[in-house]
């Protein structure tokens, strides 16, 4: 993973927390109708936390799986063996 990308989730997992305060603050307070549509951003949220996530898995996966050849320069034959 790189550090990109690692910043990127903790930046989606700082916004899904906010969220997810917000929500319970409407649920104390009582405002049902707020909190409900709070609930529905925060599930977004973690949605899309959980969608980039998964991207990031796969793609380390698929380089498990499918390493990329070493940049090393190509042998070359030995001339005298022709």
């Amino acid at each position: 993973m790189t550090p990109a990308e690692s910043l990127i989730l903790d930046a989606k997992q700082a916004i899904l927390e906010e969220q997810h305060r917000r929500f319970q603050a409407l649920q104390r307070e009582g405002r049902r109708g707020e909190a409900v549509q709070q609930f529905q951003v925060t599930l977004t949220c973690a949605s899309d936390l959980l969608n980039h996530s998964l991207a990031i898995l796969d793609g380390l996966l698929a380089k498990q799986r499918n390493p990329e050849p070493p940049d090393y320069p190509p042998v070359l034959p030995d001339s005298r063996a022709l």
